[in-house]
């Protein structure tokens, strides 16, 4: 993408006055028509006007400018900026073209489907939405909602994958146990798996010492009972004597 000319009609009120261009010259670096540059020579276009130096602000440098005085046919470049600017974060919802506005309901009904712990606030950040259209695609009166199908976001170049990971995040963290449950099962960490192996032994030998206990009268019975037989069989031996 080619870098835009800053104020381009003060350039040219410089650059009239300050080099031997010609106005076609002049006006290709520009972007203005040959004669609107020869209206600014002139005095009757951008009289107001002071020049701004292209020099200065690093988008021409001397070399093109004496390269173009010696060539008529030579047309000036605007050189690349020294400095990168951040693009400025966005704030809003986002703005989706006019050829993906009808994809967004399919991407809602995915997000619905696949994240229900993200808020509306989020969905509508994320695509570019309503609260409207929203509740109409979860509530199933949406006009068109006979042909939404669940789309992912990414796929339809409505959102980036790095935004799409940065709103669920948000949203799980923000989620209560009970619905970090109900999404399915989620892995533990070496930590609680050991704890819980731990813990799993010592109920289980705690139920093997019950168990144990519960078995101990009934062989107590056992035993018993065989010495009250052999009593009784001793007594009715006497007796038969």
């Amino acid at each position: 993408m080619a870098t835009p000319l800053l104020m381009p009609k003060a350039t040219a009120v410089w650059l009239v006055d300050n080099t031997a261009l010609s106005f076609e010259q002049i006006a290709a670096f520009c972007g203005l028509h040959p004669l609107e540059v020869q209206g600014v020579a002139d005095g009757d276009v951008a009289s107001g006007i002071m020049g701004v130096n292209p020099l200065q602000n690093g988008q021409l440098t001397r070399e093109e400018i004496e390269k173009a005085e010696a060539d008529p046919n030579y047309r000036m470049k605007i050189s690349d900026p020294k400095v990168r600017v951040a693009a400025p974060k966005r704030k809003g919802p986002r703005y989706t073209p006019i050829s993906r506005r009808n994809e967004r309901p399919n991407a809602i009904k995915w997000l619905l489907r696949n994240h229900p712990e993200m808020k509306d606030a989020q969905i509508m950040r994320l695509v570019g939405t309503t609260k409207s259209t929203i509740d109409s695609v979860r509530e199933g009166t949406h006009w068109n909602n006979a042909n939404i199908t669940p789309m992912d976001p990414v796929t339809l170049g409505l959102a980036s994958q790095i935004d799409l990971d940065l709103e669920v995040s948000r949203a799980s963290k923000g989620a209560a146990p009970g619905d970090i449950a109900e999404q399915g099962t989620m892995l533990l960490t070496a930590e609680e798996a050991l704890a819980g192996a731990h813990g799993r032994a010592g109920m289980d030998h705690a139920e093997d010492e019950e168990g144990a206990e519960h078995r101990r009268p009934e062989r107590e019975e056992e035993l018993d009972a065989d010495s009250v037989f052999a009593k009784l069989k001793s007594l009715k031996t006497d007796s038969d004597e």
